[in-house]
C-alpha cells in the first residue's frame, strides 16, 4: 500500500479545520476511511488479531443502528476488508452475541493465515464460530472464548451473562445471569477452551478467588464480582484478567490477577483496587494504566509478574491520562489513546520509549450523542487503536466525519518505519 492510498493532506487539513482544531492535518500522518454509511462499523477491543497475516484483510463488525444497548434479537455482520481493492467489504456471517465495546470477539485465530473467531448464540447458549475464510469450512465450540493463546490452539473465557449484567457493553444479551443474586458464584470463573475439540473446562470461580485474595469492602455479602479483561501472554505461559467488584451504592474497585494456563500459581499482581486497562510487554511483564499503591497517583507502570512487586512507571508526564495500550512489534514504541478532551476530541498517539517523546497520530471528534452523561456510556466509541502484524498500519473506530462509527487507517510508516 501506498501513500496516494490515503486521504490528501489538503482534504484531510479541511476536515480538521471544520472541526475548528488548533492542529493541521500537516501535523498527523495519512489517515482515511476504510467503511461507508449507510452501515456502522466497528472492531471494538485493542488487544486482538485484527489484521491478516499479510496486512490485506481488516475484520469488522457492521450493523444497522447505533446509540443504544443491543437486544437478544439484534444480528450483527461480521466480515473483512480488502486494503488492496478499493476497501471492498465481504461479510463472513452473524452473530447474536455481540456488544459496542468488545463486539463479538471476532479474531484472527493465531498462527493461521485463514482462520477467523468470533462468539454467536445458539437459543439459550453463547457458541463460538470458526470459519476457514479461504475454503469456507465452518465448525461451532459450544463455548464462547475471550482471549486466545498465541500457538492458536486454546482460549479462556469468563461468564458472559455475569459480565453483561455487571457491566453493559462487555457482556451479551439473550442469556441472563442466572444468578443476580449471589455475590460469588461457585459456579461461575474462567473456562479454558481447546479450538481444535471444542472440549472446555472451568479453571477456577469466582468464589475461588474470592476467598484466596483479600478485598476492600464493609459488608462483603452486599458486593458483587465479575471477571473481565482477560489476556494470555505472548509465550501462551500465563494469563491475566481483572477480577472486579461493586457495591448496591455503586463503588468499583479492581485486583489484576494472573495465572498458569491450567489455572494454577494464580498470583495477586496489583492489590491497590485501582487498574484500568492494560497489555503484555513480554512474557514476564504487564504495562497497566493503575494506581500501584492506593496513595500514588495514576500513571502506566510496569509491572515483574514474578512475584517480586516490583514495577516502574513509563512516560511520567507524557502519557496522560487513561488509554488503550499496547506495545508495537520489538517494544519500543506505545500505542495509545485518550478518552475525550473539554473539545470532545480523543487523541490516538505513539509514545517512543527510547526517545519519551511523543507523536500524535490526529484528532478524532467524539460527537456528544456518543457520550451521554458519562465516558462509561456503553455505545461510547473509543478509538481502541490496533496494529497491523507489521506495526506499520493503525485501525481506529471513530464518528468523527460525520457518518456514525466507521473504521479508519492511519500510515505510521514516517514514524515508526
Amino acid at each position: 500500500m501506498n501513500r496516494r492510498d490515503f486521504f490528501s493532506i489538503s482534504s484531510a487539513a479541511a476536515l480538521f479545520a471544520h472541526l475548528g482544531r488548533r492542529s493541521s492535518a500537516a501535523d498527523f500522518p495519512p489517515i482515511r476511511q476504510i467503511t461507508k454509511p449507510p452501515k456502522f462499523h466497528w472492531f471494538g477491543y485493542y488487544d486482538k488479531l485484527q489484521f491478516s497475516i499479510d496486512d490485506r484483510f481488516v475484520l469488522c463488525n457492521q450493523v444497522d443502528f447505533e446509540n443504544r444497548s443491543p437486544r437478544p434479537d439484534d444480528t450483527c455482520t461480521v466480515g473483512m476488508i480488502d486494503l488492496q481493492n478499493n476497501d471492498t467489504w465481504t461479510p463472513l456471517g452473524t452473530t447474536k452475541a455481540w456488544c459496542w465495546q468488545q463486539g463479538c470477539m471476532l479474531q484472527w485465530i493465531p498462527g493461521s493465515e485463514s482462520e477467523v473467531l468470533w462468539n454467536d448464540r445458539d437459543a439459550d447458549r453463547f457458541v463460538c464460530r470458526i470459519l476457514d475464510v479461504k475454503s469456507g469450512e465452518k465448525r461451532t465450540l459450544q463455548h464462547p472464548v475471550y482471549a486466545v493463546a498465541p500457538d492458536g490452539s486454546w482460549a479462556i473465557a469468563p461468564n458472559f451473562s455475569r459480565l453483561n449484567d455487571m457491566r453493559p457493553g462487555y457482556g451479551y444479551a439473550g442469556v441472563p445471569d442466572t444468578l443476580p443474586q449471589v455475590s460469588a458464584p461457585e459456579t461461575y470463573g474462567i473456562a479454558r477452551v481447546d479450538l481444535k475439540s471444542g472440549e472446555s473446562r472451568v479453571l477456577f470461580s469466582i468464589a475461588d478467588i474470592v476467598s484466596k485474595f483479600p478485598f476492600e469492602a464493609e459488608e462483603p455479602k452486599r458486593v458483587k464480582h465479575w471477571f473481565n479483561h482477560l489476556l494470555v501472554n505472548p509465550t501462551g505461559s500465563r494469563f491475566v484478567f481483572l477480577h472486579r467488584w461493586r457495591t448496591p451504592e455503586g463503588r468499583h474497585l479492581t485486583h489484576m490477577i494472573t495465572a498458569d494456563p491450567d489455572g494454577s500459581n494464580v498470583r495477586l499482581l496489583i492489590s491497590s483496587g485501582f487498574v484500568s486497562h492494560f497489555i503484555w510487554k513480554d512474557a514476564s511483564t504487564i504495562l497497566a494504566y493503575s494506581k500501584p499503591r492506593k496513595d500514588m497517583e495514576w500513571g502506566y507502570f510496569e509491572f515483574a509478574d514474578d512475584g517480586s512487586g516490583r514495577f516502574v512507571e513509563i512516560g511520567k508526564g507524557v502519557l496522560v491520562g487513561d488509554g488503550h495500550c499496547t506495545y508495537l512489534p520489538g517494544n519500543r514504541w506505545i500505542l495509545n489513546d485518550t478518552y475525550r478532551d473539554k473539545n470532545k476530541i480523543q487523541h490516538p498517539h505513539l509514545f517512543d520509549t527510547r526517545t519519551g517523546r511523543r507523536f500524535e497520530l490526529g484528532e478524532m471528534l467524539l460527537p456528544d450523542p456518543y457520550v451521554t452523561g458519562s465516558r462509561f456510556n456503553e455505545w461510547r466509541v473509543d478509538l481502541h487503536p490496533r496494529f497491523s502484524r507489521s506495526g506499520m498500519l493503525v485501525t481506529i473506530d471513530s464518528p468523527s466525519t460525520g457518518q456514525g462509527r466507521q473504521l479508519h487507517l492511519i500510515d505510521i510508516r514516517g514514524i515508526v518505519g
